[in-house]
């Protein structure tokens, strides 16, 4: 297919995720000080109603990102061409600044999986995620961010790195890069690696977005820390401090505040985009890294 780019942004924006508690706050009285709104396309692909008018009146004042979790771009069957169509319908309607999804898969077959299971790293599924997102792209006529997974085991058969393959699916396909760096994080404790090393080996001119969130703790069977990415947390200490070195080499950079379980106040999610904004503005006056 036809190769698809886009310019980076010369002022990057901070959203927020769109939930229902909120709603009448984001559209009530003065305009809310925030660059965009995210919201999940999966609750929003209906054939009509009151969620979608409300969604047309908060795209009336703010940018909008969609962002999936039901495509299933990793999975070894077909793409499932309803969802498809529904979510073409929904973006094409929308036509939001960014869409995402993740490089993961929850379907087989009929059955359908409440979660985001890993893929591995291979020559097979490499041909296979790129020929899906090529399709993905193809349908809704735009360039789609794969977002990188946080991860708890790995594959024997996997032959290459996480970034190693996201960069393949790149040059492959066109797509852009939605770099969650809490994942990045997560993964990169749980596996015993170096989360900043991961992030540097990505290429810088495909992130489109970024997307912060906050994580539990716990132990694996050995005692060992395990992070579980949860989005039920504030953002913690060491991923802002990934993020504000991100910055530093990537530029400003779309970035989202993720909260989907213990969901706090729409005042306390907007002083931590606001603290993201902050950080971005003090990685500008720093000279920024070489990128390669």
């Amino acid at each position: 297919m036809q190769r698809m780019t886009t310019t980076p942004p010369a002022d990057a924006p901070v959203g927020v995720g769109l939930k229902s508690a909120h709603m009448a706050q984001v559209l009530g009285g003065a305009r809310v000080d925030l660059g965009f709104l995210e919201v999940h396309a999966e609750n929003y692909m209906v054939a009509g109603g009151p969620m979608l008018d409300r969604l047309e009146r908060v795209g009336q004042r703010h940018a909008l990102s969609i962002h999936g979790v039901g495509l299933s771009i990793g999975s070894a069957g077909p793409l499932d061409a309803d969802h498809l169509a529904r979510l073409r319908t929904l973006v094409t309607r929308f036509a939001p600044q960014w869409f995402s999804e993740h490089l993961a898969w929850s379907s087989h077959g009929t059955h359908h999986f409440n979660d985001l299971l890993p893929v591995p790293y291979d020559t097979p599924t490499l041909q296979r995620v790129c020929d899906h997102v090529d399709q993905v792209q193809a349908a809704l006529g735009r360039r789609l961010l794969l977002e990188n997974p946080s991860t708890y085991v790995e594959f024997e058969a996997s032959t290459m790195g996480e970034a190693d393959f996201l960069c393949e699916v790149v040059q492959r396909t066109g797509c852009g890069l939605l770099l969650d760096v809490n994942n990045a994080y997560v993964s990169a404790v749980n596996h015993g690696r170096d989360a900043q090393a991961f992030i540097d080996a990505l290429p810088a001119a495909a992130v489109g977005e970024i997307h912060l969130a906050g994580f539990a703790e716990d132990r694996d069977g050995d005692g060992a820390r395990l992070l579980i990415d949860t989005h039920g947390a504030p953002v913690d200490a060491a991923v802002w401090a990934l993020y504000e070195a991100t910055v530093r080499r990537l530029g400003p950079v779309p970035t989202l505040i993720e909260r989907d379980h213990d969901v706090p106040s729409f005042d306390t999610l907007l002083a931590e985009a606001h603290a993201a904004s902050a950080v971005m503005r003090r990685a500008a006056r720093m000279a920024p890294e070489v990128l390669a």
